[in-house]
């Protein structure tokens, strides 16, 4: 395992400690969030810590079964007490570029619904401005084109992402497209992110703003812990 992967799995640990007993916890996805589902699953078999999750892709719903975590909805639990997510980029304000995984709209909605969002990641996610990572956009493929032009009137370069198993586009879980938005550097992303958003087809975009509470980014040799 390199250095990468084992400050991944550190601050995975580090995250899991802000769950208690009877908590509802939004489970993210990525392979940092995959190491916080393999913990709280080891507390609830070992030290029979009592969780429900709500996750937030297919992905995080299938490793959260195989962990043993029973799960629920935001319909039966529309404010939950913690959500756990990775993050592609966040700077020093806790701003976010997430969705390199795609599943960019149910964890917004997660984590819009926590009283808590702990972010996890190593500490080359750390930037002074975001914009280094391309901004996912989920896109409903009827207006494809007419918003990937929308999305160049505002100095975008979009790229449709396309699949790697199949030919074709990534499909996400809600049955639409992940456009990658080149941008540069960000200088306002929560002007950024209203104006993405006020377009027609654009069903959510990647730029998570003012909703992580605290992160923690693994270094080689230790854990770096940023807050609100």
């Amino acid at each position: 395992m390199n250095w990468r992967e084992e400050a991944k799995k550190r601050v995975a640990l580090e995250a899991v400690k802000h769950v208690k007993n009877g908590f509802i916890v939004g489970l993210g996805s990525g392979s940092t969030a995959a190491y916080v589902i393999e913990e709280i699953g080891r507390l609830m078999r070992q030290d029979g810590l009592r969780v429900f999750g709500v996750p937030s892709s297919s992905q995080a719903m299938l490793l959260a079964v195989g962990s043993g975590i029973p799960l629920t909805t935001l319909d039966e639990h529309p404010v939950i007490d913690l959500a756990i997510d990775g993050a592609d980029e966040v700077d020093k304000k806790l701003d976010m570029i997430k969705g390199g995984g795609g599943a960019l709209t149910r964890e917004k909605i997660v984590a819009s619904a926590a009283k808590q969002v702990v972010i996890v990641a190593d500490e080359t996610k750390l930037v002074e401005k975001l914009g280094s990572f391309k901004v996912p956009v989920e896109v409903l493929p009827f207006a494809l084109t007419t918003t990937t032009a929308k999305i160049m009137e505002l100095g975008g370069k979009p790229l449709l992402r396309e699949s790697k198993g199949k030919v074709g586009a990534v499909v996400t879980d809600n049955g639409n497209y992940i456009v990658d938005v080149d941008f540069g550097p960000i200088d306002n992303a929560e002007e950024m992110n209203r104006l993405l958003k006020i377009i027609p087809g654009v069903i959510e975009t990647g730029l998570f703003i003012g909703l992580a509470d605290i992160v923690y980014l693994g270094k080689k040799d230790g854990i770096i812990r940023l807050e609100k």
